[in-house]
């Protein structure tokens, strides 16, 4: 199976998910005013799993794809039906909301929240999923800027294809990314050094994933105005030997392949 968990769990209503979330958070917010501010998120989980029944902390899930595989673990399942993440930074940025998105599919869960006991007041933010990995797995699929001729092409198509196939196209990029370069052979192979020129020569070797020799790869997850991508990584080719990029767009619903050159 590409997916393992080690648990089953239940979806709830949002009106059952809130009624959990103003239970931890009420415990959160005892237990931030008892410690404060500057311990780590693992002390905070773990108070809360010591003071409300049916908190499971830090359980595995095992994503793979053929000799490929990564274990994630969740911060907190809450009765089996609600995703918690601790976090212990400045703020809560994009990438918290992402990685939180990508625990509710990955544990068939519409309702999460993370929590961040680093300020001076506990932070929160509900984070909502509704769609299920399993109707994520054939994505309407874009090739009119991909060209199959730069070298690695149909590698790159086909590899991406088939994980999202397995797996569905909603998950993080950074696991899209791992499992390519394992199949390439591992970052020693892949994460490589490319010289970069200024106006008086070169200035610096920059390490870039790399397809093939001349052929650097990137992976995002835009939902819009992905025109502002390409211009910049077309002024990345000007100061570097590279003769193209191949670039995978990787949202919900929709995957476009994209040669820059």
């Amino acid at each position: 199976m590409p997916i393992i968990r080690t648990t089953e769990t239940i979806r709830p209503t949002q009106s059952e998910f809130g009624q959990i979330a103003y239970d931890v958070m009420n415990c959160v917010y005892d237990i931030h005013n008892e410690f404060g501010r500057f311990f780590d998120e693992a002390v905070y989980k773990r108070e809360l799993a010591d003071r409300i029944p049916g908190m499971e902390l830090e359980l595995p899930v095992t994503v793979s794809h053929g000799t490929f595989s990564k274990l994630y673990k969740l911060d907190v399942l809450a009765h089996k039906r609600g995703i918690f993440e601790f976090k212990a930074a400045e703020a809560i940025v994009p990438r918290h909301r992402g990685q939180t998105i990508n625990y509710l599919l990955l544990f068939d869960l519409p309702h999460g929240k993370i929590i961040n006991v680093r300020p001076e007041r506990v932070g929160d933010e509900f984070v909502n999923c509704h769609l299920r990995l399993e109707e994520l797995r054939n994505p309407s699929v874009e090739t009119t800027h991909f060209d199959p001729t730069v070298a690695a092409a149909d590698f790159f198509h086909d590899q991406l294809i088939s994980m999202i196939h397995d797996w569905g196209s909603g998950l993080e990029t950074g696991l899209y990314e791992e499992a390519l370069t394992h199949s390439l052979g591992g970052e020693e192979h892949v994460l490589l050094p490319v010289p970069v020129m200024g106006a008086k020569g070169h200035l610096h070797d920059q390490k870039m994933r790399m397809l093939a020799p001349d052929v650097a790869f990137k992976l995002t997850a835009f939902p819009d105005r992905l025109e502002a991508f390409e211009v910049h990584a077309r002024r990345l080719l000007q100061h570097t030997n590279l003769k193209a990029i191949h670039w995978a767009n990787i949202t919900h619903k929709h995957v476009t392949f994209t040669t820059i050159r």
